[in-house]
C-alpha cells in the first residue's frame, strides 16, 4: 500500500511538474515509471514466492489484477502517460497462476468446511428440544437457510473481485460441493426424520426443513444456466427433500380420511353430503398446520391435498359397490357427486390450491352417471379423456357398473370410443394412472 501510494503521488508530481522542465527526448516520465514498476515488481514477485497468510494472497492478487492496472494505471492524470510506456504486469503469468490455484484450493477448502460446520450445528440443534424460529409466521432455519448461501455467494464475490476467470472458476468448483452438501443435508434430514418421530417439535422441525429448500431453489434458478446439469441434480434433490417432508405431513391426514371415505360405499351414497362435510372438517384442522409453510410450499402441499380429496373420491366409484338400473336412481347419485365436487372444489381454492386442473373429474363423472343418451354418453366420456389422458378402460368400466341399465353391447361401444380417443392423446394432468382397480 506504501509503494503503490508512493508511486502514484510522485508519477503524478512528475507529470504536472517535472516533465516539463526535461526536453521531450529525455523521456523522463518514462524512466522514473519504469524505475518505479521495476522496484515494485520486484518487491511483489519476492513476496509472491514467500510463505503467504490466504488474506495476503487475496490482497497480492488484487493488485496484480485490480489496484495496479486500475486504480493506478488508469488514473485520469496518470493514464495517457502511462499507456506509453506499456509497463506490463506486476507479477509473472507463472507465479500469477500459481498463487490463483493456492487461493482456488483455499477458498473452495474454507468454504467447505463451513458448510460441513454448519450442517453439524444444524443437526445439532434439532436434537435439542427447542421450536425452531419463525419469520413472517414461517418456521425456519436461519443458520442453514441463509448461512450456506452467504457463504457460498461471498466466496464468489470475493473472486470475481479478483477477476472474472477467477470468479468463473470458483464458481465451477462450488457448482459441484452445493449438490454434495444438499445430498449430505438430505440423508441427515431423512436420519432425523425416521428417529426423531417422538420428538416434542417434529412437525415445526420439518416444515422448517421444507422451507429452507426455498433459499436454495431460489439462489440456483437465479444463478445457475439451465444447461448446466448440476442445476437440474440440485433442484432433483431439493424436489426430494419437500416432497419427503411432504409426505410426513400428510401421512396423518390421510390415515384419519381413509375410514370417512369408506362410509360413501358403505351408505350407498345415501348421506354423501354429510360425509363431505366431514372430510372437509377433518381437512381443515390439519391444513391450519400447513400455514408455517412458505407460501410456495403452503400451495404445494394444499394441491397434494385436493388431488388426494379427488382421487379418493373416484377410487369409491370404482369400487363396483353400486350398480343403479333406473334414470331417477342415476339422477340422485350424479347430483350428490355434483354437490360433493361444487363443495370440495369450493373448500380448496378457498384454502389456496390453484391445481384447477382437478375441478372437472367430478362434475363429467357425475355427467356420465346422468346421462341417459348413448351418444351423449360416448361424447362425454371423449372429454373426459381429452382432460385427463390417463384413464384407462379398465377405469371407466369400472366407473360404468354403476350403470347397469347399460347393455353388454352399450358397454362395450362405450369403451371401444374411449380407446380411439386416447390412442393419439399426449400425456396430460395424471389423475387416473395412480388408481389401482381391484
Amino acid at each position: 500500500l506504501h509503494m503503490g501510494k508512493t508511486m502514484k503521488e510522485d508519477l503524478t508530481v512528475i507529470v504536472k511538474y517535472i516533465k516539463q522542465l526535461y526536453p521531450p527526448e529525455f523521456s523522463v516520465f518514462s524512466t522514473y515509471a519504469e524505475l518505479y514498476h521495476n522496484y515494485f515488481a520486484s518487491q511483489a514477485k519476492k513476496n509472491a514466492e514467500s510463505h503467504l497468510e490466504d488474506k495476503d494472497i487475496y490482497l497480492l492478487l488484487s493488485w496484480v489484477h485490480n489496484i495496479y492496472p486500475k486504480d493506478m494505471r488508469k488514473d485520469h492524470i496518470l493514464a495517457e502517460e502511462l499507456e506509453k510506456v506499456k509497463l506490463g504486469s506486476l507479477l509473472p503469468s507463472g507465479l500469477i497462476k500459481e498463487l490463483e490455484k493456492k487461493y482456488l484450493d483455499s477458498e473452495e477448502a474454507t468454504i467447505k468446511n463451513s458448510l460441513s460446520k454448519c450442517l453439524d450445528k444444524e443437526i445439532q440443534r434439532w436434537k435439542e428440544d427447542k421450536e425452531p424460529e419463525k419469520l413472517n409466521g414461517h418456521f425456519q432455519s436461519e443458520l442453514l437457510g441463509i448461512f450456506v448461501i452467504q457463504s457460498i455467494y461471498s466466496g464468489q464475490k470475493r473472486a470475481e473481485d479478483i477477476s472474472a476467470a477467477v470468479g468463473e472458476e470458483l464458481s465451477h468448483r462450488l457448482s459441484k460441493e452445493l449438490p454434495a452438501f444438499l445430498k449430505s443435508y438430505k440423508d441427515a434430514f431423512e436420519d432425523f426424520k425416521e428417529k426423531s418421530k417422538k420428538h416434542r417439535y417434529y412437525k415445526p422441525i420439518l416444515i422448517a426443513n421444507i422451507n429452507n429448500c426455498w433459499n436454495f431453489r431460489d439462489y440456483t434458478e437465479k444463478n445457475m444456466a439451465e444447461k448446466d446439469g448440476d442445476k437440474a441434480n440440485i433442484l432433483s434433490i431439493l424436489s426430494d427433500i419437500e416432497n419427503s417432508g411432504f409426505d410426513v405431513l400428510l401421512q396423518p391426514l390421510f390415515a384419519q380420511l381413509k375410514p370417512i371415505y369408506k362410509k360413501f360405499t358403505e351408505n350407498k351414497w345415501d348421506s354423501s353430503n354429510e360425509i363431505m362435510n366431514e372430510i372437509i372438517k377433518t381437512t381443515s384442522k390439519h391444513i391450519a398446520d400447513f400455514r408455517t409453510l412458505k407460501d410456495p410450499f403452503y400451495r404445494a402441499i394444499v394441491e397434494k391435498i385436493h388431488a388426494r380429496l379427488v382421487k379418493d373420491y373416484i377410487v369409491r366409484l370404482l369400487k363396483r359397490k353400486v350398480s343403479l338400473k333406473t334414470p331417477a336412481q342415476q339422477q340422485n347419485l350424479a347430483q350428490n357427486i355434483s354437490k360433493n365436487a361444487a363443495d370440495l372444489e369450493a373448500f380448496c381454492t378457498s384454502n389456496g390450491s390453484q391445481a384447477t386442473w382437478l375441478n372437472s373429474a367430478l362434475p363429467k363423472l357425475a355427467e356420465i352417471i346422468r346421462l341417459q343418451d348413448l351418444g351423449a354418453i360416448k361424447i362425454e366420456v371423449a372429454t373426459l379423456a381429452t382432460t385427463y389422458p390417463d384413464i384407462r378402460k379398465r377405469h371407466l368400466e369400472a366407473f360404468l357398473y354403476i350403470k347397469a341399465s347399460l347393455s353388454r353391447s352399450e358397454l362395450k361401444s362405450i369403451l371401444g370410443y374411449l380407446a380411439d380417443s386416447t390412442a393419439s392423446t399426449l400425456p396430460g394432468a395424471l389423475l387416473f394412472s395412480n388408481i389401482n382397480v381391484s
